[in-house]
């Protein structure tokens, strides 16, 4: 056994920007199973790691976010919010804060796997991705607690540029003139 993973420390690569995004399942707060590819289909997802439900570092992480939710809804965003607690504490955490959106109970610690997202002793790292057509495009591996919606935001503003910048544009306006 190595040392860091002695004091409960497991390293991991988080997935990187261009890799598909993982297709796996988890329990929601509500104890609903949650298949994330389903949920990229709807739209440009955020999963966002955090180290535990109701702290104050997470806290305003995710009150962040609960406040711009309706800005971010409305641009089409999905956003899943992931953390090893149990779908109890998910659902606590949700129900005092009022929080809009999908909480992922990641017990097991499967979902930060598959993201690559570190923990120690059970808690993840707080790192964020957003999911577009099924693949990872921005990744935040030192997610702000208080600044969140922003960053997201201004993730999604660069997206919606290099997407029209990539799409194909229309010809323009055919004059024709006579003599």
């Amino acid at each position: 056994m190595s040392f860091l993973a002695f004091f409960g420390v497991l390293p991991s690569h988080a997935i990187e920007v261009g890799a598909a995004a993982p297709n796996i399942t988890a329990v929601d707060q509500d104890g609903a199973t949650v298949t994330f590819a389903d949920t990229y289909k709807k739209g440009v997802t955020l999963v966002y790691f955090y180290p535990k439900a109701g702290t104050s570092g997470c806290t305003k992480e995710a009150c962040s976010l609960r406040d711009s939710f309706p800005t971010l809804r409305a641009r089409g965003l999905q956003i899943l919010g992931v953390s090893e607690d149990q779908q109890d504490a998910q659902k606590k955490f949700q129900d005092q804060y009022h929080l809009p959106f999908t909480l992922i109970a990641d017990h097991d610690g499967s979902v930060a796997k598959a993201f690559g997202v570190p923990t120690t002793m059970g808690f993840a790292k707080r790192q964020s991705f957003l999911v577009q057509d099924g693949k990872i495009v921005w990744a935040d591996l030192n997610a702000s607690t208080s600044k969140q919606a922003a960053d997201v935001s201004a993730a999604l503003d660069k997206l919606e540029k290099t997407s029209a910048a990539a799409a194909p544009q229309p010809p323009g306006d055919l004059h024709v003139t006579s003599q």
